[in-house]
């Protein structure tokens, strides 16, 4: 996809923005992705996990990369979570790699990546973990990135369906 754009969102665009973000989350969720929603996920909902994000922007704790297509509408997001406690300056984790169903298996999501970890860099994060749904095409996706597998945990969360799922986590030093 030539004509994508990955940029952080701006706290200023952050409300308008919304109902795409809602968009690319609710079109994840429907799709099966574990990332913490049940299915149906409502409008609401989505967009009041969306204000809690706006605020943690607000107070510094954490960036939101978009994937903006040719339209200049979000069709990607990830999050990098950088407020850690005092022991753990140099961590951050990544949150929520979300593409919409539509425009998979165009790069979009390791364009997000591949930016992720400059801007952790930036911020002098050496180390970055996440977690993903055991199984999923996911786990191979950030094996492909260079993730480093760490373990996994049977039953640690549900899919938007309600049926159980372990959590592999993993971790990348930069």
């Amino acid at each position: 996809m030539t004509d994508l754009l990955i940029r952080a969102l701006p706290l200023s665009e952050f409300e308008t923005r919304i109902p795409e973000l809602n968009e690319v989350l609710i079109g994840c969720v429907a799709d099966g992705a574990s990332v913490s929603f049940m299915h149906p996920l409502s409008v609401e909902k989505a967009t009041k996990f969306w204000q809690n994000v706006a605020r943690s922007v607000a107070n510094s704790e954490r960036v939101v990369l978009v994937a903006e297509d040719e339209h200049q509408q979000i069709v990607g997001t990830v999050q990098l979570i950088t407020d850690q406690p005092e022991n753990q300056p140099h961590r951050a984790d990544v949150a929520k790699l979300l593409v919409h169903p539509r425009a998979r298996r165009r790069g979009i999501a390791q364009r997000l990546m591949q930016q992720l970890e400059i801007v952790a860099q930036n911020a002098g994060k050496t180390v970055l973990v996440l977690d993903t749904a055991t199984g999923s095409d996911a786990e191979i996706f950030y094996r492909h990135l260079g993730w480093q597998r760490v373990g996994e945990l049977p039953k640690y969360a549900l899919m938007p369906d309600g049926a159980f799922c372990a959590t592999t986590f993993y971790f990348k030093h930069l």
